[in-house]
């Protein structure tokens, strides 16, 4: 375009000389030789134009066939490294879409018409068509082959940082994204490899550091990026919080303050402000994430946040919870569990039964049988709500890939990912399905226990086998007797026993009622009274259940010993 206004600039101009020329006649003498030469002078400007256009057009064929073998040779060169580029084109393609047999004959194509050292797309293609004819070995020598080219050495790294994590090689894998992210930061792979690796070695600061780094290059959203900083600065809280209490209150605060909603954060700047004795900034800060999103750790930390409270100033500190946060079962276990430790059975028993209709849970269940057995000693109720908890709806849990804790970790310990953990159910345990009886119906027991007397006890000492038990007296009854009596509620009987009351039973009627009958199915057997009845040996045998650990798959039999204790051999050379 510049070329095109130029040669117009030009023409113009000449034109506005001649036309200049023209308004404006004369005449040109030129004497040679003793002849004298006069002419016009528009004659005498156009021949000059003429000769200089004729000189610079010679100039240029002239040039043209003295340059025409090297222009015809730049030429065909062109048009091959056209097709080579054509065919490594079409290579790439093929090899991303999974055509080995296409890249391969493209790769080779591509090979012989472009050369190796000006072209490293052409080593890239290659390791990818040994990776897709599964040719691994031959692929990672020429990752290494490319670490060698300043060019392609990032590319050989990634490609050995990939085999290895294939191959579950893990330091090899990290040594790997280490050189890397040293050679270029702004690579998101090898940073976030390298501060999985600092995590690992719990180096705290180095991940920080590496992730201020992400930051500062803008890899990460502002909000991922706040996220694993409040993750990364509250496992270094937790951390220093006994070897250095100031430096972790600095951390735990200021994640707190980066993700005020997340728990671990407001667990660790609890602890190190009751620590330090600021009890009334902690207990703020504990109360303002309560109201958010209730916890058992958040409500165990707050209750006992001063080490010589009562029994019943622990209670108190509940209460100040469940107002807090109302109708919510976290609130009502909080109540029930501080209930039961002061004595306040009757408060424990209320709460729990909130608890209950709110959400039926494994900890429910489990914390009415301590109320049971502290209140009462009642050894069939507690088994009955044992027997509840078991086919309960499990409690939430730190779960990471699949892996439960019972403490908040920032790293899953199978993946090491950071930040992985989530307070949720366990997978396991979403498909639980409650088994109702069709045996027909049967009267549940109530959480609340009827009052009795001391009359009603010694009028009816049959009913009360515990206390014939403890006298050391004979209680008239053999032990299938007991086992009924025990499963059976209180006041259930036809003569004249008080029954429980409509608000004192479960929420859910009709699977107390089953589990009842079952639970008197099961003592009749075990009294030997039933027509199935079996040997006591054998029924443990069949009763016992082998333990199957959260974090492996059931039908997964587990490494072997002798492979555990096998080294296996180095697949991969360390640069």
């Amino acid at each position: 375009m510049i070329r095109i206004l130029f040669f117009l600039i030009v023409v113009f101009c000449l034109g506005l000389g001649f036309a200049w020329l023209a308004d404006r006649p004369g005449d040109l003498v030129i004497t040679f030789s003793g002849y004298e030469y006069q002419v016009t002078l528009m004659l005498a400007a156009s021949a000059l134009v003429a000769i200089v256009a004729a000189i610079m057009i010679s100039w240029w064929v002239l040039k043209s066939i003295w340059n025409s073998p090297r222009a015809v040779n730049r030429y065909f060169r062109a048009r091959r490294r056209d097709r080579g580029y054509q065919s490594l084109s079409t290579g790439l393609i093929a090899a991303g879409s999974g055509d080995s047999g296409l890249a391969r004959k493209m790769g080779k194509q591509a090979s012989g018409m472009l050369s190796a050292d000006q072209e490293p797309l052409l080593h890239l293609l290659e390791a990818q068509t040994m990776l897709l004819e599964n040719r691994h070995d031959e692929a990672r020598a020429k990752f290494e082959q490319m670490l060698e080219d300043p060019e392609t050495r990032l590319l050989g790294l990634r490609g050995l940082y990939l085999e290895a994590q294939r191959l579950g090689e893990r330091d090899a894998a990290r040594h790997y994204a280490e050189q890397a992210a040293a050679a270029a930061p702004q690579l998101l792979w090898a940073s976030n490899s390298a501060i999985g690796t600092r995590t690992a070695e719990r180096d705290w600061a180095g991940a920080l550091k590496l992730l201020q780094s992400q930051t500062s290059t803008r890899q990460i959203s502002r909000d991922e990026a706040n996220r694993r900083r409040a993750v990364l600065l509250t496992a270094k809280a937790m951390a220093e919080i006994d070897t250095d209490p100031a430096a972790a209150r600095s951390a735990a605060l200021e994640a707190n303050k980066l993700q005020p909603d997340f728990i671990p954060a407001a667990l660790a700047a609890g602890r190190v402000l009751f620590r330090n004795d600021e009890i009334r900034r902690g207990t703020r800060l504990l109360e303002a994430i309560w109201k958010k999103s209730p916890h058992p750790e958040i409500a165990d930390l707050y209750i006992h946040a001063r080490p010589g409270d009562s029994t019943h100033d622990r209670l108190k500190r509940a209460r100040r919870l469940e107002s807090l946060r109302r109708n919510h079962v976290e609130s009502a276990l909080a109540v029930a569990r501080a209930a039961n430790n002061a004595g306040e059975f009757r408060i424990a028993r209320q709460a729990i039964e909130t608890a209950l209709r709110l959400q039926p849970r494994e900890s429910a269940y489990l914390l009415l049988a301590d109320i049971e057995e502290n209140e009462t000693g009642d050894q069939g109720r507690v088994r009955h709500w044992l027997a509840r908890a078991v086919r309960a709806p499990r409690d939430p849990a730190w779960t990471a890939d699949g892996y439960v804790s019972e403490h908040w970790a920032p790293v899953s310990p199978i993946t090491g990912a950071l930040g992985a953990f989530e307070w949720k159910v366990p997978v396991e345990r979403l498909g639980a399905v409650v088994e109702v009886a069709d045996d027909g119906p049967a009267a549940a027991i109530p959480i609340m226990p009827p009052p009795t007397t001391r009359a009603d006890v010694a009028d009816a000492p049959a009913s009360g086998t515990r206390k014939a038990d403890e006298a050391g007296q004979p209680s008239g009854m053999d032990e299938g007797e007991q086992s009924r009596t025990a499963a059976e509620p209180a006041g259930s009987n036809a003569d004249g026993g008080k029954k429980p009351r409509q608000d004192q039973r479960e929420p859910e009627p009709r699977i107390a009622e089953a589990e009842t009958s079952e639970s008197a199915n099961k003592s009749d057997v075990s009294s030997g009274d039933g027509p199935d009845a079996k040997e006591p040996g054998l029924r443990e045998e069949e009763e016992k259940e082998e333990p199957v650990p959260l974090h492996r798959i059931p039908d997964d039999p587990g490494v072997d010993a002798d492979e555990a204790t096998k080294e296996t051999p180095g697949r991969f050379r360390l640069f």
